[in-house]
């Protein structure tokens, strides 16, 4: 884990309901680690990029994925969803996050 001192980046986390909390992300570490590290809770399934339990809408900054994000379609991408589990900020950034954001990028069978 690492220590705040080392985060190099500042990640604010909005919920749908208006919460927000903001998380110190460390140079190459994932958002999902970074907010776990902080006491943060935030959904996640598999920790590798395959299930998008942890899906988020990038509303401000720049993120990349440590590895291909299999979860998202090319248009998810486009639109600006990204996987925190996998995902590492290029610069401070605001996410989008919750069970609900998965919802909205691959739907339900009961909607």
């Amino acid at each position: 884990m690492l220590a705040p001192e080392t985060a190099t980046d500042v990640v604010e986390l909005v919920w749908p309901d208006g919460r927000t909390e903001t998380v110190r992300v460390g140079s190459g570490e994932a958002v999902v680690d970074a907010a776990e590290r902080a006491g943060v809770a935030l959904p996640y399934g598999c920790l590798y990029g395959a299930c998008g339990t942890c899906t988020a809408e990038l509303l401000e900054g720049e993120m990349s994925h440590r590895k291909p994000p299999r979860a998202l379609k090319p248009r998810s991408l486009e639109a600006g969803y990204v996987l925190p589990c996998i995902a590492t900020p290029e610069s401070d950034c605001r996410l989008r996050v919750g069970h609900e954001i998965q919802a909205e990028v691959v739907g339900t069978p009961w909607k």
